[in-house]
């Protein structure tokens, strides 16, 4: 059987690649297609994450060993695509460069019968330039931002700040200068 995925790059453009892949391929396989679909080199750590059916990001599986203990941690060659995704489960999210975060949603969009001539990885179909960076990533909401340095930002004033001004009044603050 083939899977047939559509990788969404997680920008406000709709930039996406539509993927098939051997069913006994494993991540590491899906991981390879990837980056040459987008073009990316190869020289960067990646990792997929499974998730719920809302992309609510769970289990890390890297490309590499991590792990304190080598051997211990699996890694995407240990998974086979339909260990993975089925029917049921249809997707996950993937990272290329974790200093970029360039961010995936991949999804299994069918799975087919092999097509006879047909080699594969191969890219199906692709959709929209890849920007020169990756779209920035913001992990707190602003309104979670003001609820937890408002306060203290309300209860500053100029007279506050004072305080801290001088030089060497270590003293006043029940250390000696050179604690350490």
């Amino acid at each position: 059987m083939v899977y047939k995925f559509r990788v969404i790059l997680d920008t406000e453009e709709d930039i996406f690649r539509d993927i098939a892949i051997l069913e006994d391929d494993n991540l590491e396989d899906l991981h390879n297609a990837i980056v040459n679909a987008f073009g990316f080199d190869g020289m960067e750590l990646a990792s997929f994450y499974t998730c719920d059916q809302q992309w609510n990001q769970d289990e890390e599986i890297p490309l590499f060993d991590t792990g304190d203990n080598p051997g211990e941690m699996k890694t995407m060659a240990d998974y086979p695509l339909t260990s993975i995704l089925d029917k049921n489960q249809t997707k996950i999210i993937y990272v290329y460069d974790f200093l970029n975060m360039w961010t995936f949603l991949v999804e299994l969009a069918a799975i087919e019968e092999v097509e006879a001539g047909e080699t594969y990885p191969a890219m199906l179909f692709a959709h929209g330039e890849m920007p020169a960076e990756a779209t920035e990533k913001s992990f707190e909401s602003d309104d979670m931002r003001d609820d937890i340095y408002g306060e203290f930002e309300d209860d500053l004033d100029e007279d506050d700040l004072d305080m801290f001004e001088g030089d060497d009044h270590y003293e006043d603050y029940g250390f000696e200068e050179n604690w350490n």
